[in-house]
């Protein structure tokens, strides 16, 4: 069985809401929130995802998910079987539940190794290296992440799951990550207790100290609160959206290539393999020499300086 993939739909209304949105924001409301470079740079980086994506799309699917989907679920008496034991799932309206959490689950952690590991922080700050934040950075996408990507979500069409089930999943995913990149979208209460929306994916994209590295979920924000990455949005924090280290360009090959140039350079500041390796696989921020540190350092020396201010205050006032 095959599906058409959602996003073959949701380009053309992708290209439209950008529009729609530039053109509210510059009669009516916020004539910054879009900038003209930015903003082609961010269309050009989306198309040149789009092509490569689709190229890469046969290459997933034929030589990744429909390999591993044929070696861990072979036919059995012309029944496809899983190598545990189980039937391979078929189309039932409650397996496309399951594939949707577990699809919602794997982009969690795809997209939280993206700002753990240094070397995948490379290739995906090209979406967060926009100071601007609408729906044109949505489309503002890194093309080296698509080369990884599959390997985070193989394990779905191993455990019986069907490649064209996964793949409409992954396209849902999609759709729904790029109405999050708008500003207009407020709080929508009840449903904070379980979506990932857009004041949360605002958090996610702030370069601010208390905000970086939460909210990574995909649909859902129950992976985030279940391992401590979940941060509502402070409406006294003044959002400064961006990355510590801007590729300062609206070029798209040195947006695409700027972090990896800086870890070139970093891996030359020491002459140890294991500094070395560090600088590639370490978190983004890591250094053997301190001059750079990570978020979870920084955090922890903000907290100390914190306590050491009280317990001088409560000193004084005795």
């Amino acid at each position: 069985m095959d599906f058409t993939n959602p996003l073959v739909y949701g380009v053309p209304c992708f290209l439209g809401f950008i529009a729609l949105e530039l053109s509210y924001s510059k009669v009516f409301d916020n004539k910054n929130l879009y900038k003209k470079k930015d903003l082609i740079s961010s269309l050009s980086l989306g198309v040149g995802s789009a092509i490569l994506g689709a190229l890469l799309k046969t290459v997933s699917v034929m030589l990744v998910f429909n390999f591993a989907y044929e070696v861990f679920n072979p036919l059995v008496n012309g029944v496809r079987t899983n190598i545990m034991g189980w039937q391979s799932f078929g189309y039932a309206w409650y397996i496309w539940i399951i594939c949707m959490l577990l699809d919602d689950f794997a982009y969690y952690w795809f997209h939280r190794q993206n700002h753990m590991v240094r070397i995948f922080w490379a290739a995906h700050i090209v979406h967060h290296s926009s100071d601007n934040f609408n729906l044109g950075t949505a489309v503002r996408n890194g093309w080296f992440t698509l080369f990884y990507k599959p390997l985070f979500y193989v394990w779905i069409v191993m455990i019986g799951f069907p490649p064209p089930m996964l793949l409409f999943c992954l396209g849902i995913e999609s759709l729904w990550q790029f109405q999050l990149h708008t500003q207009y979208v407020k709080h929508l209460g009840f449903f904070e207790k379980f979506l990932n929306t857009h004041t949360m994916h605002q958090v996610h994209h702030a370069q601010n100290i208390e905000y970086m590295d939460k909210n990574h979920g995909g649909i859902l924000n129950v992976f985030d609160r279940i391992f401590g990455t979940w941060k509502p949005l402070d409406n006294n924090i003044a959002i400064e959206y961006g990355v510590s280290t801007p590729p300062n360009s609206y070029n798209i090959f040195v947006i695409l290539t700027h972090e990896y140039k800086n870890i070139w350079d970093d891996m030359k500041k020491s002459s140890n393999w294991g500094h070395k390796f560090m600088y590639v696989f370490g978190p983004p921020g890591w250094s053997h020499d301190g001059s750079s540190q990570t978020i979870k350092q920084i955090r922890a020396e903000l907290a100390k300086v914190s306590k050491n201010n009280i317990e001088r205050s409560k000193t004084q006032k005795v």
